[in-house]
C-alpha cells in the first residue's frame, strides 16, 4: 500500500478543547507520523504521514474532532513524503 502526505489547516472551535491530544492519540493508534499544532490565529495545522488508507481516515475525523470541538473548515493538500518518524503535539 502506498504512503501518502496531507498537509493542511482545521479551523474553528480547536484550540482548548484538547483537539490536538486527541489528533496524537488517533494518529498514533493508525501508526502514523507527523505533527499537529496550535496557530496564534485560532487554528491547528496538520501534518499526517503513513499508509494512504490511515492518513485517509485521520483526514476524515479531523472535519468532527472531539465532542468538545466545533469544526468549521478542514483544508488538507497532498504533499511529497516528509520522512517523519513518529507523532508530536507541537
Amino acid at each position: 500500500m502506498a504512503r501518502i502526505c496531507l498537509h493542511g489547516y482545521v479551523s474553528g472551535l480547536v484550540q482548548g478543547v484538547g483537539y490536538r491530544q486527541h489528533t496524537e492519540q488517533r494518529a498514533e493508534r493508525l501508526a502514523l507520523d507527523g505533527w499537529v499544532y496550535n496557530l496564534a490565529d485560532g487554528r491547528v495545522e496538520v501534518l499526517l504521514e503513513g499508509e494512504e488508507a490511515a492518513v485517509q481516515e485521520l483526514a476524515a475525523w479531523l472535519k468532527k474532532g472531539p465532542k468538545q470541538a466545533r469544526v468549521d473548515a478542514v483544508e488538507l493538500h497532498e504533499q511529497p513524503l516528509q520522512g517523519i518518524a513518529g507523532f508530536i503535539v507541537r
